[in-house]
């Protein structure tokens, strides 16, 4: 239904986590008899979970760790970690300060260079680990530089991330350097990973150069401030039910099934077990594992372009520890927040509406529901 915001205007509304709520249905399991695995290319992983590309969260250690676990995590290959040898001491020390003095030594350090001799060191790190994926993030305008770097040294997943990313990008320059998304995938030997999106024409149009997965997310998560800066985005239970539509209609047209990842705007089990029956096949996290005790972070959480040089577009966020990875992930919980044993959650949910699987759970029923107190509509603070 549409809107008229002005006689010149018209919106559609779109809705936030909070404002939406899982119906129970006639049947339930039991929990331990869930299944919440998912493909991503000729990769199976236990856990619905993709580690966000955060240098607060995921460091070579911590990758490992959630491999070892079930999910799968990217490494920033253009963050802390490959533009600085003794990257956790600069974590530890960053750690120390506060305010604008942290954005500061944060925007200093980012000045480094990306040095490929530490591409390859960090991806063998973590393919040290039996069994472990390793997925790796480049943004748009440097995967050509470094991608082979990556590969060359065992990456199986390569993202490619940013802000906001398009099938279709238009340069007016003739010298501008232009990624064609389908002609690059196409030559890659890895399943890619892109976004972020957040409509049913982007999604689709993503889906149509051969990715593997579409990130569904912009500005949605904790401690970004894209919505503030640039004005952009659209609430996450909106914005996951329309691209989850583009891959039903990219379905129809090309017999391909491409994985729909909700990209932030998740605190809690229940946020997750929303994006699932919104239609997302996993779930990317950042901040809530920026709060395992393993975390690099140290208790601290931001997203890469906190430290942009021009136009910084989020905040440096105290969010603390609650426990051990593995508490966070699978549990036991430790209190009625809905932070730890997250995954525990969603299978709970799951059996609650009698799913067996995510695909049987992306056809929960959903209902409108009242934002909660404190929060605003279509926010993203759940």
């Amino acid at each position: 239904m549409e809107i008229e915001i002005g006689r010149g205007k018209k919106a559609r509304r779109a809705y936030g986590f909070d404002e939406i709520t899982i119906v129970p249905s006639r049947r339930t399991r039991n929990p331990d008899e869930v299944d919440v695995s998912w493909k991503l290319g000729p990769y199976r992983f236990e856990l619905p979970l993709v580690a966000s590309p955060m240098d607060a969260s995921i460091s070579p250690a911590t990758a490992k760790a959630v491999g070892r676990l079930g999910g799968l995590a990217v490494l920033d290959l253009e963050g802390l970690w490959t533009r600085h040898e003794d990257a956790d001491a600069q974590l530890e020390a960053l750690a120390g300060l506060e305010g604008p003095a942290a954005i500061a030594r944060l925007r200093e350090l980012h000045a480094a260079p990306v040095v490929p001799e530490l591409i390859e060191q960090r991806i063998r790190e973590i393919k040290s680990e039996p069994g472990v994926v390793v997925a790796g993030s480049l943004t748009p305008q440097r995967v050509t530089r470094h991608y082979e770097t990556a590969l060359e040294a065992g990456l199986d997943v390569l993202a490619i991330l940013g802000t906001v990313v398009s099938a279709e990008h238009v340069a007016e320059r003739g010298d501008a350097e232009v990624l064609n998304l389908k002609q690059f995938i196409a030559q890659v030997p890895v399943p890619v990973v892109v976004g972020g999106c957040s409509s049913y024409h982007t999604g689709l149009h993503l889906m149509r150069t051969g990715a593997a997965g579409v990130l569904v997310g912009v500005g949605a998560g904790r401690g970004s401030t894209v919505r503030r800066v640039l004005g952009l985005g659209l609430p996450q239970a909106t914005a996951i039910a329309d691209v989850a539509g583009a891959r039903s209609t990219h379905v129809l047209e090309t017999g391909e099934y491409v994985q729909v990842i909700a990209d932030g705007g998740m605190r809690t089990g229940g946020d997750i077990a929303k994006a699932i029956a919104c239609g997302a096949d996993a779930v990317m996290l950042g901040a809530p594992l920026a709060r395992a005790d393993e975390a690099p972070g140290r208790g601290w959480h931001w997203t890469p372009a906190a430290a942009h040089r021009d136009l910084p577009r989020g905040d440096r966020v105290r969010v603390g520890a609650v426990g051990p990875l593995e508490q966070v992930l699978l549990g036991p919980g430790i209190d009625g927040s809905g932070t730890t044993n997250l995954i525990g959650a969603l299978r709970r949910s799951m059996a609650t509406c009698g799913s067996l699987d995510l695909a049987e759970f992306n056809r929960a029923e959903i209902a409108v529901a009242p934002a909660r107190e404190g929060a605003q509509p279509g926010s993203q603070a759940g």
